[in-house]
């Protein structure tokens, strides 16, 4: 259990939420230091967004205690929320004002003054890759701009804490790889970023720590390496084609797990030397030979069953 420590940006502990009798968030604890990047990740349906909520005290939790960044939680949340920034799942930017509308109406909430926004605004806009876009009109930007923007927004009011709900969603790989240069720019500055995800290799390039959620429980947490090491075997050989699962399943002693999901046959290993050795001798069978990564230890842990 996770006990409450100031010197953390956000520790949770027992926390508990419940929607139509239905337990969503299931007295799970952690802590996230300060500094750190740390992601929450689980299906659809896991309690991800339930967790967030409240953490930022949007929703108040039937039992358990949350401090954020030194504040009870949902006791101070209006003054924990003034040290926040946060990237929703979906964008909510303005469409009647200009991009640089956009971020000094945003940091007025906070109570900051017209000069200081504006004095702010280029380098927020440059930080963001739109240096140029500050009189551009919202509905002109493509929608890896908005998502930047949103990203420059959450930051008008120098937070020391940024929450972001599924920040690369939609986007291109070029404009995602922007974002994890700016993430990681962010962490370099001694932020502290917490992190929904459903892309594992971002979680993985990213994440310090991260905890996986599944039906409101906290299933496991740790450095990612650390989880693939201690969850997972350490080789994976994809074996794809119409005939990859019926040769799988008669041969499923070459590796020490194996999966079977559609045409593709998972064979976790330790040792892939007879695995390899054997479709060597296959030439319709297609694979892939890689090391286990953290969306291994995911589906291990999740299932591969469809969330809704």
């Amino acid at each position: 259990m996770a006990s409450l420590n100031a010197a953390d940006a956000l520790c949770v502990s027992s926390l508990s939420k419940h929607y139509d009798g239905h337990e969503v968030v299931a007295g799970i604890s952690f802590a996230v230091p300060p500094g750190t990047c740390f992601g929450l990740l689980g299906p659809n349906g896991a309690g991800k967004t339930t967790t967030l909520r409240c953490c930022l005290g949007l929703t108040t939790a039937d039992a358990g205690s949350i401090s954020l960044g030194g504040y009870a939680i949902p006791e101070q949340a209006g003054a924990a929320r003034e040290r926040v920034g946060v990237v929703p799942q979906l964008d909510n930017l303005d469409p009647d004002f200009t991009v640089g509308e956009n971020l000094l109406v945003y940091g007025r909430y906070f109570g900051i003054g017209d000069a200081l926004i504006r004095e702010r605004i280029p380098d927020l806009l440059n930080f963001a890759g739109l240096g140029g876009k500050k009189a551009a009109r919202i509905q002109t930007l493509s929608g890896g701009m908005k998502r930047r923007l949103t990203l420059a927004r959450a930051l008008v009011n120098d937070p020391d804490i940024v929450f972001l709900d599924e920040p690369t969603t939609g986007l291109d790989p070029q404009a995602r790889h922007l974002i994890w240069d700016r993430l990681k720019q962010l962490t370099a500055r001694g932020k502290t970023l917490i992190l929904t995800t459903h892309f594992m290799d971002e979680a993985e390039r990213l994440c310090d720590r991260l905890a996986v959620l599944d039906n409101g429980h906290l299933v496991t947490a740790g450095a990612p390496r650390e989880l693939i090491a201690s969850h997972i075997e350490p080789q994976v050989v994809e074996v794809f084609g119409e005939a990859a699962a019926t040769w799988a399943r008669s041969r499923n002693t070459l590796g020490e797990r194996l999966e079977i999901a559609g045409e593709t046959a998972f064979f976790y290993c330790r040792d892939t030397v007879p695995l390899l050795a054997a479709l060597a001798g296959e030439p319709t069978l297609r694979y892939i030979h890689r090391a286990a990564s953290l969306e291994d230890v995911f589906i291990k842990l999740t299932g591969r069953e469809l969330r809704d």
